[in-house]
């Protein structure tokens, strides 16, 4: 079915036939033909932009337009018939999702802003390591307003919200001094979070931000997110993108530098 839905687009001035973002793209939708990245099949290519990070010339873009379905059955095949791992999940077309209607502040008791102090913070047995460090509450990047009080002069762990559950370190390691903001890259409106971050970086000294990103393509977007907020912002803060891997080791710690 042809409908308008976000799909990737390539400039093929700024294409320098690269290649970096054919092995990004965990769906196989990108090819180098005659010199220049191609899109194979508008059905390969889901849309998200996890490939945007991974072009050195910002030749890649995501717009809305006219396009077919995404098809995860096709996808499987494809990526088969070229020898290439398929993800563990594949998501359903976007036709199909279920977009939850986003509860106004205030609706939701679990929505309400909180601040907690030492003794008010959440708890585990210390039979499994420890307490949690986390500070306040909302965590869920879309229900964080950016005039949350606890934003201010924070220390931000941006965190893709597989990241947690894979690493058992996250709390002793990652989450102590700084402001926890989690959200999927993969199935959640990423122009929505870069508005959202946007907006947070505007109206907030922040002190730096720490983004966690799983080593799996679907998760790794969450630093492109951050680096179109942070042009939108018009205001630079230190960032370091930690890796994760699939059995939560860090794999690699490196500094961001973002052009305003």
């Amino acid at each position: 079915m042809i409908h308008q839905r976000k799909m990737i687009t390539i400039n093929e001035e700024l294409c320098n036939g690269c290649g970096q973002c054919v092995p990004a793209c965990a769906e196989g939708a990108l090819a180098i033909v005659d010199g220049k990245a191609k899109l194979v099949k508008e059905i390969y290519c889901d849309g998200l932009g996890a490939c945007l990070g991974d072009c050195p010339t910002g030749a890649l873009k995501v717009e809305v337009r006219e396009a077919a379905d995404f098809d995860p059955d096709a996808v499987t095949e494809h990526l088969k018939a070229q020898g290439r791992e398929v993800p563990d999940h594949m998501p359903e077309p976007e036709s199909l999702r279920l977009n939850a209607p986003k509860s106004p502040a205030g609706g939701c008791p679990g929505a309400a802003l909180k601040t907690m102090t030492p003794c008010g913070q959440a708890n585990i047995p210390t039979a499994q390591g420890g307490g949690s460090a986390l500070s306040h509450w909302p965590v869920q990047l879309r229900l964080v307003p950016p005039n949350a009080p606890f934003l201010k002069n924070a220390d931000l762990l941006l965190t893709a919200d597989c990241v947690p559950v894979a690493m058992p370190t996250y709390h002793g390691d990652y989450v102590p001094n700084r402001v926890v903001l989690m959200g999927c890259p993969k199935f959640d409106n990423q122009m929505e979070y870069v508005e959202k971050l946007a907006g947070i970086i505007s109206e907030n000294d922040l002190n730096s931000i720490t983004v966690m990103e799983m080593e799996v393509p679907c998760c790794s977007s969450m630093s492109a997110i951050l680096n179109e907020a942070v042009k939108r912002a018009g205001k630079s803060v230190p960032t370091e993108r930690v890796t994760v891997s699939r059995t939560g080791s860090v794999l690699r710690t490196v500094t961001l530098e973002f052009d305003i």
